[in-house]
């Protein structure tokens, strides 16, 4: 099959994103793995484990057709939600600093609220479609919003604000594009802030983290819930231009908590300096520019479905992006948030490569219309 452009605004950005991220694993992570198992290469070996198992994850997507994914959406759903009701049971549900997250499985923690990022691009896009002559009547929008609200409960319970805030964008954000009124999408908008507003006000630890937030180098802060936010912006201001090279960061030596995960940017800004940001943010700007061609590919060819599944793939990995970057320069609040294909995790890296794999699927698709 000939290789479109399309092919090239994903694969490029998307091998060139896989290569940075492995590279930043190994060098964020290389003190704190040898202090953890004597190992330093501990989290890259791991990290390359997962790479090869959402590869192959890739390779069976993209075997499978859309339509196929379009009549199982609901099983999709259906398993996430066990998994996220399995979290709570006795044995099962494996905590980590005080949160419940995570599900382990062999060498593997499964993350349930990952897989459920997924499930729900697949069932909303498929609802959406199902319900396209009607989605602006109360029951058609009440139903996904029922869902919504279960989903956001378990995750809410686990507890993870970051995970449930992201949900809830992407579903509100596809049904608008499936065609809800801006009255709706105002409304919906309006009840997230609230509820929001009230997750945080009503959570001592939420409380602390958007205070740090506000000043996270005040003397009553910064050795509570604003270290991790003050010395994400040390590790930024310490990179200049060009940064102090690979594999020199300052911060990694256990200052900087999550600096193989949720703060690897802020790890990458010092090493790789403003210029090695710009490279990656490039890399994400034209995968974007990919996805959204596939989309608009797929709704010229009358294939909603894969239209809006291609537009909540691109909904998600740019509100994930910005949440991370907007956490790591002190734009948001702390929250515990992966930079997709960057930081180091397994079923986070395995969701993503699914996600691409459903995305090159598509477009393999539209390519023979």
């Amino acid at each position: 099959m000939k290789i479109s452009k399309n092919d090239i605004l994903i694969i490029f950005p998307l091998c060139s994103l896989i290569i940075f991220g492995l590279i930043m694993v190994t060098s964020s992570s290389i003190y704190i793995a040898e202090d953890m198992t004597s190992n330093p290469f501990y989290f890259a070996q791991r990290q390359s484990f997962f790479l090869a198992i959402g590869i192959i994850v890739l390779l069976a997507f993209l075997l499978i057709p859309s339509e196929y994914l379009f009549k199982t959406d609901w099983i999709f759903m259906l398993l996430s939600i066990l998994l996220l009701i399995a979290l709570f049971l006795p044995d099962i549900g494996t905590s980590v600093n005080g949160s419940i997250r995570w599900i382990r499985i062999g060498p593997i923690n499964v993350q349930p609220s990952e897989i459920c990022k997924l499930s729900l691009i697949l069932y909303i896009s498929g609802y959406s479609v199902r319900r396209m002559s009607e989605i602006n009547s109360l029951r058609s929008f009440l139903k996904p919003l029922i869902l919504l609200f279960i989903i956001s409960v378990l995750i809410m319970g686990q507890p993870d604000l970051g995970s449930t805030a992201i949900i809830c964008i992407l579903v509100v954000g596809i049904l608008f594009y499936a065609g809800i009124s801006f009255f709706q999408l105002i409304l919906l908008s309006l009840l997230i802030a609230l509820l929001g507003y009230l997750a945080i006000s009503t959570s001592p630890m939420r409380l602390a983290r958007v205070l740090a937030f506000t000043d996270p180098f005040a003397t009553d802060v910064v050795q509570n819930a604003g270290w991790q936010l003050s010395n994400s912006l040390i590790s930024i201001g310490q990179g200049g231009w060009l940064g102090v090279g690979l594999g020199n960061s300052f911060q990694k030596s256990f200052f900087l908590p999550e600096a193989h995960t949720d703060f690897i940017f802020a790890i990458l800004i010092e090493e790789l300096g403003i210029l090695g940001g710009l490279i990656l943010i490039s890399l994400y700007v034209t995968l974007f520019i990919g996805l959204l061609s596939i989309a608009f590919d797929s709704f010229k060819k009358s294939r909603p479905f894969q239209g809006y599944t291609i537009f909540g793939i691109f909904l998600l990995l740019v509100i994930q992006v910005f949440f991370n970057i907007a956490v790591n320069i002190g734009l948001l609040p702390t929250k515990g948030l992966t930079l997709p294909f960057i930081s180091y995790g397994g079923t986070s890296i395995i969701i993503m490569l699914s996600l691409m794999g459903i995305v090159l699927r598509i477009n393999n698709e539209n390519k023979l219309l």
